[in-house]
């Protein structure tokens, strides 16, 4: 079976949170708002947002190798954020296909055709996946660490 994404479940935080080992992990993954260190029980609360959806990526033997979070931004864009791909398993692709997934996926559910993110500059295997996948730098929505970035489907 080919990886996958579907909803992250309660089991899958104590995996996600294994992956995040310090407090500047913990910020360039999910903003300064979630304070390291976490209960991995409290995952789920603390990265709640209105109407996002959180997924997970699992491999060949159904292990969570990556999650992912969508929400709707506003009236024109669906922004993909909490983007991590486990330690184990970067470098092996998963990052491109979560972010092949998960764009499909929010533009599926939202109805949107325009996806944003946010990526820190000195994070070039992500900028270059990003570019590769068709995203362009937004510098009106940029500042000097994050690079805002935009992909338009057609």
């Amino acid at each position: 079976m080919p990886p996958n994404l579907r909803p992250a479940n309660t089991a899958d935080y104590p995996v996600i949170a294994s992956w995040i080992p310090d407090a500047l992990a913990c910020a360039r993954w999910a903003g300064p708002q979630l304070a390291y260190p976490f209960a991995s029980a409290d995952l789920p609360a603390l990265l709640a947002k209105p109407h996002a959806q959180a997924l997970v990526m699992v491999n060949a033997y159904q292990e969570v190798v990556a999650f992912a979070q969508f929400w709707r931004r506003d009236e024109q864009r669906v922004h993909l954020g909490r983007i991590i791909v486990s330690p184990a398993a970067r470098g092996l692709g998963y990052g491109r296909l979560l972010c092949e997934q998960l764009i499909q996926r929010a533009i599926a559910r939202t109805g949107l055709s325009v996806v944003s993110l946010r990526v820190y500059r000195d994070n070039p295997a992500a900028l270059h996946l990003y570019h590769q996948l068709g995203f362009v730098e937004v510098e009106s929505d940029s500042n000097a660490e994050v690079v805002a970035m935009e992909y338009c489907h057609d």
